[in-house]
């Protein structure tokens, strides 16, 4: 297929799961608005790279996805210097780990703003613009964790089963404008930050790392696979594809057998 002529923004796409995504729509034909947080010259590398690798045009913002107002001007941005968006990947997320008694308040609402109601409002502002043009795609990526739960991440699995409900609610509200919202559910995805966490494991264990990724992965998993970003890219692609124009409001797993169990 061809996303030539659309628009795509991508937060939360400076690394891992949301630059699969930005490069997968890129080679696809779409223009590109990284969104993210890193070292300046790293991101202007990635989004030389994309121009240079796929013929698209990119531009960045650095807005952060956790105050409202900054996500309104990144949304703007895209209008102004792209055209768009077309497509709005809600990938932006954080994680805390704690029981709930011992929960940092600021921690609960960082992870709910960032990864919750930074979805809402972003798809607040992209949603206008998708309708007066008479075609979106909206993907937010959740988790398996917007499934099932894991005990020390009620922040977590509350925002992204929140975030499950608001893309259903958004495809009820948008089922006739031609504009279609789903949900990706991930389970574990070898990105940079996962592999930091393995290697620091091995240290700390003294244990090799194919034994400390197999127990991470079946801990969960009955397919002790990672997910990698270019596998989720290619959903989010198929997602934006003619053949998927009346799959709308749909949790979409791809977790290795996750929340099978």
């Amino acid at each position: 297929m061809s996303l030539k002529g659309k628009v795509a923004l991508v937060t939360g796409s400076t690394s891992g799961i949301g630059l699969g995504i930005a490069r997968a729509l890129a080679a696809e034909g779409a223009d590109i608005l990284l969104n993210g947080f890193g070292d300046p010259a790293q991101i202007e590398s990635l989004r030389e790279g994309i121009v240079s690798s796929f013929g698209v045009r990119a531009a960045y913002s650095g807005a952060d996805i956790s105050h409202p107002a900054e996500i309104a001007a990144m949304v703007r941005q895209a209008a102004d210097e792209l055209g768009g968006p077309d497509i709005l990947v809600n990938n932006a997320g954080v994680q805390f780990v704690a029981d709930i008694a011992d929960f940092p308040d600021e921690q609960w609402d960082r992870v709910i703003a960032i990864n919750l109601s930074g979805a809402f409002h972003a798809m607040k502002a992209a949603i206008p613009g998708m309708k007066a043009r008479g075609w979106g795609r909206i993907i937010n990526i959740a988790s398996a964790h917007g499934l099932v739960a894991s005990a020390q991440k009620s922040a977590y699995v509350s925002a992204k089963h929140g975030l499950i409900g608001l893309t259903k609610v958004a495809a009820l509200e948008l089922a006739n404008d031609g504009i279609t919202v789903n949900a990706i559910c991930p389970g574990w995805v070898l990105t940079p930050l996962v592999q930091k966490q393995l290697d620091d494991r091995v240290a700390r264990e003294g244990r090799s790392l194919e034994e400390i990724t197999q127990a991470l992965l079946s801990e969960k998993q009955p397919m002790t696979k990672f997910t990698t970003p270019e596998s989720l890219g290619a959903l989010a692609v198929f997602l934006c594809s003619d053949a998927a124009a009346t799959m709308t409001g749909a949790p979409i797993s791809m977790d290795s057998g996750w929340v099978a169990q």
